[in-house]
């Protein structure tokens, strides 16, 4: 079996690695540069780390603010209205995911026709055709791996869907870790345990790979290992410096192996309920792998290794429950809320959000062990109550008739 392996074509990672900024923007014929960015940023002033030198070496640049988290329908179609009207050569996206999703989708669909719904994977009617304008995309989290990806995810009414092809790639990726520094521990963990997830799902994929697996395992050390000083100290340089490798590496390896079950799980709470997309991941983990525990033993017990604990003495299904135990723990250290009930969930949302996940099946299609509807409420069921089930022993819903 012969297995597709994609690349970004540039990637500059390491501390100090913004400096080859110029260079990157010297290779394109460009003159005019959207920066497409989150605000709090610009406020901050690290927007002007990018944006101070390309001034200085006497490009256009224009400055779009217009960013929200888990950003809506509304906002995509707003930035590539602007981006196709004021004939931009060239587009860099500076922040967290979503900045970086924008940035993605404005510079290609930018030389498109249509509204960005005509693309979305789930609806759309329409196919990207053409490559846009050369990208550079330079993350300020550690967590999202949107840097390295070729997808733009953006929130609907109740869930969430996707445009996607390899277009979306940046021409360039610029991976500094000094410019995470800034991070608050809460979107430190958020986005760790989102950067994570990333690495976990992709190892226990069932589109895994001896390529994706080697990315996925040294993405797990790096963020297990470095998470929590990462958000107790912010400052510490080897802990941001291994969170940025780590979620580089986990990017990576999803891009190539997929997610799963978390991130279809994890959706509708964005749509829904609006919880930040890592958070929705961090709650959901534990939850998730413990109930398809069974149909990974040993890929589990790997990574319980990865983590820094040994199994020599452990069977795969002693390791796995492990495992399990300390995806919960790191998620409590780092002060996520373990259960649904802490982000104000009640039970009657349980079906909803069932109804919307079973639709997510592009992702789903990647889980080990198949997630059909009553699997996807009973996971829901044991994340609100805070109790880990598995396939076999799961929670029923009282008014399972409806949801069969």
């Amino acid at each position: 079996m012969t297995e597709k392996i994609t690349l970004p074509p540039t990637s500059y990672t390491g501390w100090g690695s913004l400096s080859h900024l110029l260079d990157e923007v010297n290779r394109f014929n460009a003159k005019k540069i959207l920066v497409i960015t989150d605000p709090l940023l610009k406020d901050i002033g690290l927007t002007d780390k990018v944006v101070n030198p390309l001034n200085e070496a006497g490009y256009s640049i224009d400055v779009y603010t217009e960013v929200v988290p888990e950003p809506p329908l509304a906002v995509g179609e707003k930035l590539v209205a602007y981006t196709r009207d004021n004939q931009f050569d060239m587009v860099i996206g500076v922040g967290g995911g979503s900045a970086l999703d924008l940035t993605k989708l404005a510079g290609v669909l930018a030389v498109h026709e249509g509204s960005v719904a005509d693309y979305l994977n789930l609806t759309g009617t329409k196919k990207v055709t053409k490559k846009g304008l050369p990208s550079i995309l330079i993350p300020t989290t550690s967590g999202t791996g949107s840097e390295v990806t070729n997808i733009s995810v953006l929130s609907l009414e109740t869930t969430k869907d996707v445009v996607t092809h390899d277009y979306l790639l940046a021409d360039a990726a610029i991976v500094d870790p000094a410019l995470t520094i800034s991070l608050p521990p809460k979107v430190t963990a958020a986005t760790g345990i989102d950067a994570l997830t990333h690495a976990v799902e992709a190892y226990v994929s069932k589109f895994a790979s001896p390529v994706s697996d080697a990315l996925a395992l040294k993405a797990i050390t790096l963020i297990s290992n470095s998470l929590r000083t990462a958000v107790s100290n912010g400052k510490d340089k080897q802990a941001r410096t291994d969170m940025s490798y780590g979620s580089y590496l986990a990017g990576l390896a999803f891009f190539n192996a997929g997610v799963a079950g978390v991130h279809a799980l994890a959706y509708p709470l964005g749509g829904q309920f609006h919880i930040a997309h890592g958070d929705s991941n961090a709650v959901l983990l534990p939850y998730v792998m413990g109930y398809i525990r069974q149909s990974c033993e040993k890929r589990m017990k790997d990574i319980y290794e990865a983590m820094g604990f040994s199994s020599a003495h452990l069977s795969q299904e002693e390791a796995s429950y492990k495992c399990v135990a300390e995806l919960k723990r790191l998620v409590e250290d780092v002060q996520i809320p373990s259960s649904l009930q802490g982000f104000s969930i009640t039970s009657d949302a349980l079906e909803g959000l069932t109804n919307d996940a079973v639709q997510q099946k592009r992702i789903l299609a990647r889980s080990p062990m198949p997630l059909l509807k009553q699997d996807i409420y009973s996971i829901y069921k044991a994340a609100f109550d805070g109790v880990i089930v598995e396939k076999g022993a799961a929670a029923k819903d009282p008014s399972e008739a409806s949801i069969s």
